[in-house]
């Protein structure tokens, strides 16, 4: 069994995972907390985002040449679990510890600002690599800060990306390649993947609002979350199961039956021997575009039975976070397991429950996970799926 022997995350609801958790405790059970800005979409109008405090860590120095905001993110959720991974590295040595990180854009917005610059000035900017936006930089820049010599890559499948980097990273730990794994992804706001969704319509013009009857899209959010895993034993919480599917149904559209994301979930619960009554709560995916609703509604009805597991998606308590969502989704998972937190809650104040889903137990009060196992779902374009399933032992 491999277990999750640290975590440290920063989102929309928290510079920390102390902050998060306040947060969800506190403030941000049902209501959003994005922000609305100017300045991102080419149109000139204001668009909701799921927005970081600017005040990040820089990157040291002698690694300018990593210094982008997605790096940034990483670095501040590095910091956090930072004695822990020292700890590793002192017992298993350099060589035994894997990083795998998952991200959609890397550092493009560096990029597009660099080519901005070009137009303007005929030169580049001085402090621009063009490794910044590369997608293997997340990986490298943490394996460069820490002088790893271990297995090191990044993996980029849309909104499951960083769900992949997990599984994989659970993988080579089991599979006796590596000791330890430095595990998660970061995505931060960039005007290409927002003016990409803008053009696809799949932008919200308000907060989004997941499984709502007038639900018209998302809202891009920026996050990190780095989860240490091991195989050494812990009274902490274990990776239980993990799924993956690929449906190949359309580039940007799920199945509409759900039957890859059904095939994912089912994967997940076959690997840690569970049957589906046993488990506590879902975090969906729940991206509040019209598709991906329906098609995660039936798939969850379909395999649960009828059965009233409660769920939720917190992408409105985030934003959308893109390449960093699967490991954002989990580390709020982890919170639910490893804290006394209500689970998040759908607010259906603006707009009621679509009475066209199919019917899944939708969390809208006060409500506290009595089973101690907790599912994630993502799901990403050109149908690929991932389900995590985490717990206590």
């Amino acid at each position: 069994m491999i277990y999750i022997a640290a975590l440290g995350a920063i989102n929309a609801l928290g510079n920390t995972i102390t902050e998060i958790q306040q947060n969800l405790m506190k403030k941000y059970r049902a209501r959003h907390c994005l922000v609305k800005q100017a300045g991102w979409l080419l149109n000139g109008e204001q668009t909701w985002l799921g927005k970081v405090d600017d005040n990040l860590p820089p990157i040291p120095q002698h690694l300018s040449q990593y210094s982008t905001r997605n790096n940034q993110l990483l670095y501040a959720a590095y910091l956090q679990i930072q004695q822990e991974i020292e700890k590793v590295i002192a017992q298993y040595g350099r060589d035994r510890i894997a990083i795998i990180m998952g991200t959609s854009t890397s550092g493009i917005d560096e990029g597009d600002l660099a080519v901005k610059h070009y137009q303007q000035t005929h030169a580049l900017p001085p402090n621009y690599t063009y490794n910044q936006q590369e997608l293997g930089d997340p990986s490298s820049f943490l394996t460069a800060l820490l002088k790893l010599h271990g297995p090191s890559y990044t993996i980029s499948t849309a909104c499951t990306s960083s769900a992949k980097a997990i599984i994989s990273g659970k993988k080579l730990i089991e599979s006796g390649l590596v000791d330890a794994a430095i595990v998660g992804g970061a995505d931060s706001l960039s005007r290409m993947p927002i003016n990409g969704f803008n053009a696809l319509e799949a932008i919200s013009s308000n907060p989004c609002m997941p499984f709502a009857e007038k639900r018209n899209g998302i809202n891009i959010g920026e996050a990190s979350a780095l989860f240490l895993l091991t195989k050494q034993e812990t009274d902490n919480i274990a990776i239980l199961g993990t799924g993956e599917s690929s449906d190949a149904y359309h580039i940007s559209s799920p199945h509409p039956e759900g039957l890859g994301a059904q095939k994912a979930m089912q994967m997940a619960l076959e690997d840690a021997k569970l049957h589906s009554n046993q488990i506590g709560y879902i975090n969906l995916h729940g991206t509040a575009t019209v598709l991906n609703d329906i098609a995660e509604s039936k798939a969850v009805y379909r395999l649960f039975n009828q059965q009233p597991v409660p769920c939720s998606s917190t992408k409105h308590l985030t934003g959308h976070t893109l390449g960093s969502a699967a490991a954002t989704e989990l580390a709020i998972s982890y919170l639910l397991l490893n804290q006394k937190i209500y689970l998040p809650q759908q607010d259906f104040s603006i707009s009621p429950f679509d009475k066209n889903l199919d019917k899944i137990n939708i969390v809208t009060q006060d409500m506290v996970l009595e089973t101690p196992i907790v599912m994630s779902n993502s799901f990403a374009f050109g149908g690929n799926n991932a389900s995590l399933i985490i717990g206590k032992v």
